[in-house]
C-alpha cells in the first residue's frame, strides 16, 4: 500500500469536504459511507471528480464496483494506485 498516496487522498477528503477531522485521524479501514467517515453520495461524487482531475482516474457513477471501490480509504487508495495516469 502506498502510504503517501493514502495520506494525499485523506487530505483531499478533509480539504474538499470541509471535514472536521485531521487527515491522519481517518481510519484507512473504516467505512466511507454512513458510519466511519459519514460520506453521502454527493460527497463521493465530489471526491470522484477530484480524483479524476488529480490522478487521471476515471470513476463512473454507474460502475457496479463503486461500492467496493469506495468501501474505505484503503480500498480507494488501492484503486487509484492501480489506475492512476498522473
Amino acid at each position: 500500500m502506498d502510504n503517501a498516496l493514502q495520506c494525499e487522498i485523506a487530505s483531499l477528503f478533509v480539504q474538499s469536504l470541509n471535514l472536521e477531522i485531521a487527515a491522519e485521524d481517518i481510519d484507512p479501514q473504516a467505512p466511507l459511507y454512513g458510519e466511519g467517515l459519514g460520506l453521502d453520495s454527493i460527497d463521493v461524487l465530489e471526491v470522484a471528480l477530484l480524483l479524476s482531475k488529480r490522478y487521471g482516474v476515471h470513476l463512473r457513477a454507474d460502475d457496479a464496483q463503486n461500492q467496493q471501490i469506495f468501501r474505505s480509504l484503503q480500498t480507494l487508495t488501492a484503486y487509484v494506485a492501480a489506475r492512476r495516469t498522473k
